[in-house]
């Protein structure tokens, strides 16, 4: 794990999403993180879209090692 330095009003939009989506600082980050690589990747699609293969995906993968 690294540390990644980020603007101050950057850090304080993170803690107030982590908030309303009842995740923490770094779940937040690396959350927007994904989606942000996602949507770069894929500009024809959706947020929705991108959530719900990212949702998938997860659930794809768990139901693999279960």
């Amino acid at each position: 794990m690294g540390i990644v330095k980020i603007s101050d009003e950057l850090h304080e939009y993170l803690r107030r999403a982590s908030t309303v989506m009842s995740r923490s600082i770094n779940a937040q980050a690396e959350f927007w993180i994904k989606i942000g690589m996602q949507a770069e990747m894929n500009p024809d699609k959706t947020f929705t879209m991108l959530v719900s293969e990212m949702l998938e995906k997860n659930l794809s993968a768990g139901r693999r090692t279960a």
